[in-house]
């Protein structure tokens, strides 16, 4: 397989609808060579059979029904296990690249000289609304309550965020990563920890990625629509599956990486968030409850894997906290 071999792995459920328009965007891309790996978790559309079905030109192109529900750690690690190329795009179905999204990202990758480079981002919309379109995600940064946000979320594309910058991660939704980085930060095999399931789970693979000294660069050029399905703004419309495992990932994340150094600076901030989200799911959310119950049963398994992840790390603590004050760095 080239160098320059990318492999795009798309993890569906129940995402018949949005696939069309997903393969057509792969198929147009101008990036060779490239192979396509569809994971599918126990749809009950018939996602795993459009997905075999729908043109792709002369794409290789794997489909895997796996008959149960991983989520998306679980599918994705499936997919990154049964592709074969050095370079990989982790797709949603709902996301939608220009011809060029992984050119660009590439590109950027091959120009970041003296940079150890394990992912690339690209520049998230949203599908445009009354004429204007919104940012989805220009990289991720973090903040000193330990959210994890998608640079300019929201906000209308006036052009900013337009710099090649180093930023703090990158979005499972629409971006690219080295499997070599992958490789040397999975824990007993794992790319993506299969404990989040679904939402967060891009965060804290790129706190290891942090921690082993990969960089991730953030390319503007790179252009994808994103018709996001889980945002804070439509929680309360949500499955409450989704709510129950974004509440729960939120601890497990920090259980995993956060330092006694970091705890003191954030502890306002993040005890703040903390309780608030408490007393929201007891008045209006009982359904994730579950989860502090879920973290209380696991907590043995917890301590395990944060003592694994923490005594592989190779980058001094002050190497991840620069990046709960910076949004982004030049490179």
């Amino acid at each position: 397989m080239s160098e320059r071999g990318v492999a795009v792995c798309i993890v569906t459920w129940n995402s018949a609808g949005d696939l069309r328009r997903c393969f057509e965007c792969v198929a147009a891309q101008r990036h060779r060579p490239l192979e396509v790996v569809v994971v599918d978790c126990g749809s009950t559309d018939d996602s795993a059979a459009r997905a075999g079905d729908l043109e792709l030109g002369s794409l290789p192109r794997s489909v895997v029904p796996l008959g149960e529900n991983r989520g998306f750690s679980g599918g994705m690690n499936e997919a990154i296990r049964r592709s074969s190329s050095p370079l990989l795009v982790t797709l949603n179905p709902d996301a939608w690249p220009e011809p060029d999204f992984v050119s660009r990202l590439v590109e950027r990758l091959e120009g970041a000289a003296g940079w150890r480079v394990g992912a690339v981002a690209g520049r998230l919309v949203r599908p445009e609304e009354s004429g204007a379109r919104r940012l989805d995600a220009c990289g991720m940064r973090l903040a000193p309550s330990w959210r994890h946000l998608d640079r300019g979320s929201r906000e209308v594309d006036r052009g900013q965020w337009s710099e090649a910058e180093r930023v703090f991660g990158a979005t499972g939704a629409a971006s690219l990563f080295v499997r070599r980085a992958l490789q040397d930060v999975a824990v007993d095999g794992e790319v993506f920890d299969t404990r989040f399931h679904s939402y967060r789970e891009d965060a804290e693979l790129c706190f290891r990625l942090r921690e082993r000294g990969w960089e991730v660069l953030y390319e503007p050029r790179a252009l994808a629509v994103h018709r996001r399905r889980v945002d804070p703004s439509n929680r309360s419309e949500l499955p409450w599956e989704i709510n129950y495992h974004s509440l729960k990932n939120r601890y497990l994340l920090r259980a995993y990486h956060q330092t006694a150094g970091n705890l003191l600076r954030t502890l306002l901030p993040t005890l703040a968030r903390d309780l608030g989200a408490l007393a929201y799911v007891a008045a209006r959310e009982r359904t994730s409850l579950a989860a502090y119950a879920w973290l209380w049963r696991h907590r043995r398994e917890i301590i395990a894997r944060r003592r694994t992840i923490q005594s592989r790390r190779s980058v001094p603590p002050g190497a991840v906290e620069v990046w709960f004050r910076e949004a982004g760095l030049p490179l």
